[in-house]
């Protein structure tokens, strides 16, 4: 594996939930595959989960690891072309790659989406600057529209609980800020791929992306779609700017009846409740809703170090 952003990078689901279930038994199995090897795990933006899930998953390979924050003791970095650099940033990204690129053997990636220039962020500029440049794999830890490891964390949560073809529903909450649209986008491409019968709900003006979306149901009534579901994984996003190129990266609802609630999950098949964490309490969901023995955040959260691990193994293997 040379790159590691969409769900086809992953090959046969099956076979990667198999592995998961191999290296959750056993986290130290292919402890060898990463001696002498060194994983560099790039921050541009903030991270609990994700640095902390793949940090640990590294080790638990062998490897070690690099964590640079670069807008923390780190020149900033330019990252367009044909620029005359006389700002604040010193250091070209297309030079700054190939020299971190000489310090290990695998790149991972954070950069949030900026939600100002919507071509540009759905090109994703950096992270295929890293592809194009490193000469090293590359597993992206979110980029500007994508978030696989949480995707691939979330699909072994839902594998984990043992429901055949189960009615998963992806639903928008109210967020006081804008967020983008990573999260979403992974879970539903992840959703289309996997045996489950996926319904997206949310206000009209937050259509996803028709490649993200696919071939998932799309319900505007709330209360419809979640009847019946299994599992209930919430979500806030900013305007994708499908149906209103104006107004990509705004919000454009705030409604709190869309808070997922103790009324919105009686309407499930006694569902469980997802969320990628961290979560606004009493925005996204309610404290009863996510405090319940329905809730599996925790778990969901936890998987985040078995999903790194099964992708960092693939990528030792093809060294």
């Amino acid at each position: 594996m040379k790159t590691f952003l969409h769900v086809g990078d992953i090959g046969c689901l099956q076979t990667a939930l198999a592995e998961a279930r191999e290296i959750k038994a056993d986290r130290y199995k292919y402890e060898h595959l990463g001696h002498h090897r060194t994983a560099l795990l790039i921050f541009f933006n903030n991270s609990l989960r994700t640095r902390l899930s793949t940090q640990k998953a590294a080790r638990n390979l062998g490897l070690d690891v690099i964590v640079l924050d670069v807008n923390q003791g780190a020149w900033k970095l330019e990252t367009e072309r044909g620029v005359i650099m006389d700002g604040d940033k010193s250091e070209h990204l297309l030079e700054a790659i190939p020299v971190m690129a000489s310090y290990c053997d695998i790149i991972a990636v954070r950069s949030f989406a900026g939600l100002k220039d919507r071509e540009y962020d759905y090109a994703e500029t950096i992270v295929n600057q890293f592809v194009a440049y490193s000469g090293r794999p590359v597993m992206a830890m979110e980029t500007a529209t994508v978030h696989p490891l949480q995707a691939f964390a979330d699909l072994i949560t839902i594998s984990e609980q043992g429901i055949k073809r189960p009615k998963v529903v992806l639903t928008w909450a109210p967020h006081c800020r804008a967020l983008p649209q990573a999260v979403p986008n992974s879970f539903a491409q992840w959703m289309n791929a996997a045996d489950v019968d996926f319904v997206v709900t949310h206000p009209e003006g937050y259509e996803l992306d028709p490649k993200y979306v696919g071939n998932a149901r799309v319900e505007y009534d709330q209360m419809k779609a979640l009847a019946g579901a299994d599992f209930v994984y919430a979500k806030n996003w900013s305007c994708p700017g499908v149906t209103c190129p104006e107004s990509y990266g705004q919000i454009l609802s705030q409604d709190m009846s869309w808070t997922v609630d103790t009324a919105h999950m009686a309407v499930t098949n006694n569902g469980k409740f997802m969320h990628c964490l961290p979560v606004r309490r009493g925005l996204i969901v309610t404290d009863e809703v996510i405090e319940s023995p329905n809730s599996l955040v925790i778990p969901e959260a936890a998987n985040r170090e078995i999903s790194a691990q099964v992708v960092l193994k693939r990528m030792l293997e093809t060294l």
